[in-house]
């Protein structure tokens, strides 16, 4: 059965993560995402995602060791960056620079001391070569700091404060993973042939390059912006409307109720009401797109999506736009990894089939 893109075609079976569309639900190995990173660091949900349990309070400690540790980056990958054209894109320089770790020693660590390097080692790579483009010395990483806040730091040289880490981390541990997506897809097609993890990570990089999977929530942005205060919503929403334009961050693929994702980072932004005027303007301004939404175009049932709340997040803590979709991958490094170690360890090959549409020529 020919299926384009391979879509509802089912490739894999994975213990790592489940996506209910119908439901409206996202677990990670079995537990509700929003219940699991409620109460734990991305450290410790990433460590949830490679190992299948949370990690001790000693296996705590030796993960933020080995973090540590892959948040200085070995001289080769440091000349790699700095060498790198200064308009070469984000996303291609990151690229560039995980190929670089590629080496018989590291090939030869365990694959999730691998995985919890290349995690640690990305937003260094982000922000060494971000700073690179902006002319501005290089901020070295912080061993007081954690994962999240260390990135702020790394990209602005100033210490964050604790609603923008709290944002930003809720982002980060629920765009850690979602199913069999593009680039994952292309993490495990690349691990599925022996190759190496860096190759996987380098495959998936190349896949959220793509503005089909990896597009950076700006358009929400422009959209927020253009409202600018809470009394323009209406008139800016039913303008859009009235014309048949389309309101970004709202509706799924997948998911046909709530995405709960969304959810999640809602509930943080209302948690942090009156603290950050961006956030705030977000929240209200949900409740009376989803008001017009069911007056406009009944029955649709068009709910916010991730990529609503990631925008505001992004707008709140002054991301620029070139930034959005590296960021995203600071997030799902983890996703691919964790992919990666369990294809390897019950290992087919990817050899789907194609079907020849062209002219026969005798």
């Amino acid at each position: 059965m020919f299926q384009r893109g391979l879509k509802d075609v089912v490739a894999v079976h994975t213990k790592i993560a489940s996506v209910d569309g119908e439901k409206g639900e996202l677990r990670y190995r079995g537990v509700l995402v929003g219940d699991l990173i409620s109460s734990h660091s991305f450290e410790e949900v990433a460590y949830f995602l490679w190992h299948g349990c949370l990690p001790r309070e000693d296996e705590q400690r030796e993960l933020n060791e080995k973090m540590m540790v892959g948040r200085v980056l070995p001289p080769h990958i440091v000349a790699i960056i700095d060498a790198l054209p200064r308009d070469m894109p984000l996303m291609d320089a990151m690229r560039t620079a995980v190929s670089g770790y590629a080496s018989t020693s590291f090939n030869e660590q365990p694959v999730k001391d691998q995985a919890i390097i290349l995690t640690a080692a990305l937003p260094v790579i982000i922000a060494r070569h971000y700073r690179n483009q902006q002319g501005k010395p290089i901020v070295e990483a912080n061993p007081a700091l954690a994962h999240t806040a260390n990135y702020l730091w790394m990209l602005t040289g100033i210490i964050p404060n604790e609603v923008q880490v709290e944002a930003l981390e809720t982002y980060l541990k629920l765009t850690m993973e979602h199913g069999l997506n593009a680039s994952t897809f292309a993490a495990r097609v690349t691990i599925s042939t022996e190759s190496d993890v860096t190759s996987a990570v380098t495959s998936a990089i190349g896949t959220m390059k793509g503005p089909l999977h990896g597009g950076a929530p700006s358009a929400v942005i422009e959209l927020l912006e253009e409202i600018k205060a809470p009394e323009n919503i209406c008139p800016v929403i039913e303008k859009k409307m009235k014309s048949g334009k389309r309101i970004m961050g709202f509706g799924h693929r997948i998911y046909k109720t709530e995405d709960p994702r969304s959810i999640v980072l809602r509930d943080t932004c209302t948690h942090m009401a009156g603290k950050d005027g961006w956030l705030d303007l977000a929240t209200a301004a949900e409740k009376e797109i989803i008001t017009l939404l069911d007056i406009y175009k009944p029955g649709r049932k068009l709910y916010t999506n991730v990529e609503y709340y990631a925008a505001a997040i992004m707008r709140s803590i002054n991301m620029p736009p070139e930034l959005f979709t590296p960021t995203f991958s600071v997030a799902r490094i983890v996703g691919w990894t964790a992919h990666a170690i369990e294809q390897s360890s019950d290992n087919t090959i990817f050899r789907p089939q194609s079907v020849y549409t062209g002219e026969w020529i005798d």
